[in-house]
């Protein structure tokens, strides 16, 4: 009885959907280089992820930080993208990025205590600065997450966590 529901557990385990696991191979609607921006350009993660260091997620710059460095359309910077999109529920002048990590509902990341607390970005999102598309590193998982707070001496208390 002990083997046949292990056989099923395993099975379970093999055969579900993980819709939190990394997406490999994600598209974006434009072609954005993170190795162009933080790599040769040398551009902190957090001047575009902004939200990182005072909320729950590190959110995604607005087309207008964009504008900051490039210019207008009119000046020739960022003209391919504020081109028409052809979904037509798209914001006007935003865009909408895909998704490349997720995480299940029950389970509470925020960004911020990890920034303050010096963890680099790359420390779980690999060496993005060398990468023309985001590709995960690493499954960010209970286990890998614990195995960071172990070696940091960080707090193991579930409900930090898990709501």
């Amino acid at each position: 009885m002990a083997l046949l529901l292990f056989l099923a557990g395993a099975a379970t385990v093999a055969f579900s959907e993980r819709p939190w696991a990394p997406r490999t191979g994600v598209e974006q609607p434009v072609p954005f280089s993170h190795r162009v921006h933080a790599g040769i350009n040398k551009i902190p993660c957090q001047y575009c992820h902004e939200y990182a260091r005072r909320s729950a997620t590190s959110g995604v710059p607005p087309v207008a930080r964009c504008v900051g460095c490039h210019g207008s359309g009119l000046l020739g910077g960022i003209a391919p993208i504020t081109q028409p999109w052809t979904d037509k529920s798209q914001p006007p002048f935003e865009i909408r990025w895909n998704k490349v990590y997720a995480l299940p509902d029950f389970v509470k990341f925020v960004h911020k205590p990890h920034i303050w607390a010096g963890v680099a970005c790359q420390e779980c999102h690999g060496p993005v600065e060398t990468m023309d598309r985001i590709t995960p590193v690493h499954e960010i998982n209970m286990g890998f997450c614990v195995n960071c707070h172990t070696k940091r001496g960080a707090t193991q208390d579930c409900f930090v966590c898990h709501h």
